[in-house]
């Protein structure tokens, strides 16, 4: 019976996360745990942290990991992939990281075609900095600096990164999945294998971006949050795969 238990995977360290109660960071740092646990690379994996609430993924992951600069995530990726090609490297990282004062590097590293995994982690807001409005933040949302609520007009619309990345020809593999229910989780999980995999095949650049709550950022209760992005989020920011290297073949 015991092979039934749910128990702990051996992707994560046994330090307790920050995260704020509501938050779906934690689902998805396990989720990419046991990804890499499935796989059995846990061992063989180096993980870049990036400047955000993710800033302390170093201490989660069980894997060797480095902090980036803001930002600049998926160029130490690079590097350490170059140097290390037989390594399973991944960059951890938020809307604010990578959409805004990282979006040259995202898009220079998809470009290259780099062979690294992306994980996109989009909650509409900056979480870890008071709530500001966010490259992803949408329409009529409101934050910190747009009390009044987003404002195209004055802020433009909300980047659709998965849109932007499945243009990109070097690009292997995009999709776009949530954190909003059981279901949603598990296909979620489907994705992030899916990307892994990929690069440990050196098929190339994978991205996944994944629909996050952040419930104190948007001041609601942690159900209603996931409510919310079911019901405003993905209407915007539809889910699917948006480009597969293998349909192509």
């Amino acid at each position: 019976m015991t092979d039934f238990l749910f128990q702990k995977t051996n992707g994560l360290t046994d330090k307790q996360t920050h995260y704020c109660p509501g938050c779906t960071h934690g689902i998805i740092h396990r989720l990419v745990a046991e990804v890499l646990e499935d796989l059995n690379v846990v061992e063989e994996t180096i993980a870049i942290a990036s400047v955000g609430c993710s800033v302390l993924s170093y201490e989660y992951f069980n894997t060797d990991s480095i902090q980036a600069s803001h930002g600049r995530a998926p160029a130490v990726a690079t590097g350490i992939k170059r140097v290390f090609p037989n390594q399973i490297v991944f960059t951890y990282q938020g809307d604010g990281d990578l959409a805004s004062i990282g979006l040259a590097e995202i898009i220079a590293a998809a470009g290259r075609g780099e062979n690294i995994t992306v994980i996109f982690v989009n909650n509409a807001i900056y979480g870890m900095t008071g709530g500001q409005m966010a490259p992803t933040s949408l329409v009529g949302q409101k934050t910190s600096t747009s009390p009044l609520g987003r404002n195209p007009l004055l802020a433009g619309m909300p980047l659709k990164m998965c849109e932007i990345m499945s243009q990109i020809p070097s690009v292997e593999y995009v999709s776009r999945v949530s954190t909003h229910s059981p279901l949603a989780i598990r296909q979620a999980k489907v994705a992030i294998k899916k990307a892994f995999e990929n690069q440990r095949a050196n098929r190339g650049f994978s991205f996944v971006e994944i629909l996050s709550s952040c419930n104190i950022g948007w001041g609601l209760p942690p159900v209603e949050a996931l409510k919310w992005i079911e019901s405003r989020m993905i209407s915007y920011y539809p889910l699917g795969v948006y480009k597969d290297g293998k349909d192509l073949e």
